[in-house]
């Protein structure tokens, strides 16, 4: 299996960017496909963006199309979330997730999962 660690969340004001890293060890990294969910309170998980396992094929959420950028180092075995622009409802925890083989846009297609982090942003 793998294990996911999130950092990079923070209290921020609304416009700032951002850049989300999640750091994975166990099995092979590039066995993966990644990809970042996020849930604020009260809502729903939602799709943040995800990422084949050799960056071919990139997913963005609608509602983070232009403004967030996945990315993935399969040497540092690392996924990261560049987020500009940033407004008040990004304000949520995020979570990075892991999945054998092809890339998913579905929370439930994914396997393994971070603990979370923090990510507010001030008006």
């Amino acid at each position: 299996q793998v294990q996911l660690v999130e950092s990079g969340g923070g209290l921020v004001q609304a416009g700032d960017s951002l850049i989300l890293s999640c750091a994975a060890s166990g099995r092979t990294f590039s066995n993966y496909a990644m990809g970042w969910f996020r849930q604020a309170p009260g809502k729903e998980r939602e799709f943040v963006a995800a990422i084949s396992r050799f960056s071919g094929i990139r997913y963005h959420g609608d509602s983070v199309k232009g403004r967030f950028t996945i990315s993935r180092d399969n040497a540092k075995k690392m996924v990261s979330l560049q987020m500009n622009s940033l407004k008040p409802e990004d304000t949520a925890v995020y979570y990075c997730a892991a999945k054998e083989d092809s890339v998913a846009v579905q929370s439930s297609a994914y396997n393994y999962w971070g603990q979370g982090t923090q990510v507010t942003v001030s008006s």
